[in-house]
């Protein structure tokens, strides 16, 4: 019985001993499994169980968790970031990645334009000594300076102007109109390298005008050769040469091209500077160099939206209109060659045919024809506006008989077809019927026969066409903009823009920039190529 008892007591001691070691083993493979787990987890590694991690990054819970990682980074930057996060980071899409890829496209690009910030004498002074610009003249200049330089409105003369749009606006300041409206420009830009045109606001018409009447030619020059003289000395004359340049002026081209130094010459020479040479001049009538561009004379309808633009078309088009033919002018019998006479002549004998609205110098003439409401009237009930040649080849008249939806005659193609390329059509029979008149001496437009063969529907269609000129030949209010139609200040600057454009690409290809860029057309102002009514 003892015996037993002693030989119990080292088995069971012997079977807990391998209890004990069994324990011991199994813990220690658990920890190391776990250990292994652990490390795999925290080096990335992509065998195993971390495989999971990888496959399943798109599972909401893992995307929340990195996002929820993102997000504690920015707010604490100084904390330590996993040397790999591709599988808690979200892989961009393809969508994601092409748009990423596509730089964002500049809608400036090749429109960019550089104001030059000319010495107050070239343009600010000018205006605040207004009094002096007309010297010879019963005008003057200063209440037409007002609103942006649109002048004074003008009431609803008698229902004939619809709106609140009208103002008594000056031929001579389109130059003061063009650069408010540049301050407004969608493409400006303060860094004259970007831009594709450099715009230089000299008013160089306001400044020869007040010297064009007994004044000697050097004092009639001085301003020129003081304004070539400063721009030459700019940084970014030195680009081109000044073929980028361009100003604006409210006189016809020729009050700038005097070749001669006789003190009975007429204007300055502003134009035969061999430095303006470079530059290009956009003024109300081009001349025969090709540096020179004609853009409209100013109207007196400044819309301020789109919605006037559209109401004072389809007023036009309901508008009845009694007269065939009509002429707002007055004669030039100092003018040899003018057909004016002749044209008053038929108009008066035509009787109820033709409307004619006399308008001669002096008070009497400022009062009847600078007026908006007289001669709109006088167009709005005319199919056809006679527009002769006057003191040069154009006349703001065209661009008032266009307005009012009245389709243009013409008797010579300096005054309009080889001018307002940018604005007008080519074609122009679309829009104009044209009588040539070579010399008056040989006057054989018989103008109610040639007009009423026109066929009716020939008639409908240009004056539709002229009614959608409309927006293209006015200039909108400079303190506004519109949101659809193009004005004349459009046109003029995407017409620069393709004339610079063009040099510049001359310059890439390795020709002369100078080459034709100044040079005269003696044919510009012939009847060559121009088909007239017969």
């Amino acid at each position: 019985m003892h015996y037993v008892k002693m030989m119990e007591k080292p088995i069971i001691r012997k079977c807990c001993n391998n209890q004990l070691w069994l324990v011991i083993l199994i813990s220690f493979v658990l920890c190391f499994v776990l250990l292994c787990f652990d490390y795999s987890a925290l080096t990335g590694n992509q065998d195993g169980v971390t495989a999971v991690l990888v496959s399943n990054y798109e599972n909401p819970i893992t995307t929340q968790k990195s996002e929820s990682l993102q997000f504690t980074t920015s707010l604490n930057e100084t904390l330590i970031r996993p040397n790999r996060t591709d599988f808690i980071t979200r892989q961009p899409s393809k969508d994601q990645q092409s748009v990423k890829e596509k730089p964002v496209a500049d809608s400036c690009s090749g429109e960019y334009i550089y104001i030059h910030n000319l010495p107050r004498r070239f343009n600010q002074e000018l205006i605040e000594s207004c009094e002096s610009i007309t010297v010879g003249t019963e005008r003057n200049m200063c209440p037409y300076l007002v609103n942006s330089g649109l002048g004074h409105e003008v009431e609803n003369f008698e229902g004939v102007l619809l709106n609140k749009s009208w103002y008594a606006t000056n031929q001579f300041l389109l130059a003061v109109i063009f650069h408010n409206k540049m301050k407004q420009y969608k493409c400006l830009t303060n860094d004259s390298s970007l831009a594709s045109a450099i715009y230089v606001p000299f008013y160089a018409g306001l400044d020869v005008g007040r010297y064009l009447w007994g004044v000697k030619a050097s004092i009639r020059d001085q301003s020129s050769f003081d304004f070539v003289k400063w721009m030459v000395s700019q940084p970014e004359w030195k680009k081109m040469g000044g073929r980028d340049h361009f100003l604006v002026v409210g006189r016809i081209s020729w009050d700038f091209r005097r070749q001669t130094d006789n003190e009975s010459d007429w204007g300055s020479k502003l134009r035969f500077l061999p430095e303006s040479n470079n530059m290009s001049m956009l003024s109300i009538e081009s001349s025969s160099w090709n540096n020179d561009y004609a853009i409209p004379y100013p109207t007196c309808f400044h819309p301020s939206k789109d919605s006037e633009v559209l109401q004072w078309q389809d007023k036009m088009r309901r508008q009845k209109r009694p007269y065939l033919f009509s002429f707002a002018g007055a004669p030039r019998p100092d003018l040899q060659d003018s057909v004016r006479g002749r044209i008053i002549e038929e108009c008066q004998a035509s009787k109820n045919l033709c409307k004619l609205l006399e308008c001669s110098y002096g008070v009497n003439g400022a009062i009847t024809c600078d007026n908006p409401g007289n001669v709109m009237r006088l167009f709005q009930n005319s199919v056809y506006c006679l527009q002769p040649a006057g003191d040069s080849y154009t006349r703001r008249s065209i661009f008032d008989a266009i307005l009012a939806g009245c389709i243009p005659v013409f008797f010579h193609p300096g005054t309009a077809y080889a001018q307002y390329k940018w604005h007008l059509p080519q074609n122009y029979s679309k829009y104009s019927v044209f009588i040539p008149v070579k010399d008056v001496k040989d006057w054989k437009a018989g103008i109610n026969e040639t007009l009423l063969r026109i066929p009716e529907e020939r008639v409908m269609s240009m004056r539709e066409e002229v009614i959608r000129l409309i927006p293209s030949i006015i200039y909108a209010d400079p303190r506004s903009r519109l949101e659809t139609f193009e004005d004349a200040f459009d046109l003029a600057v995407k017409g620069i823009l393709d004339r610079i454009d063009g040099v510049r690409k001359v310059i890439r290809d390795g020709g002369d920039p100078s080459a034709g860029f100044a040079d005269g057309d003696d044919f510009k102002y012939t009847f060559s190529g121009y088909g007239g009514e017969t």
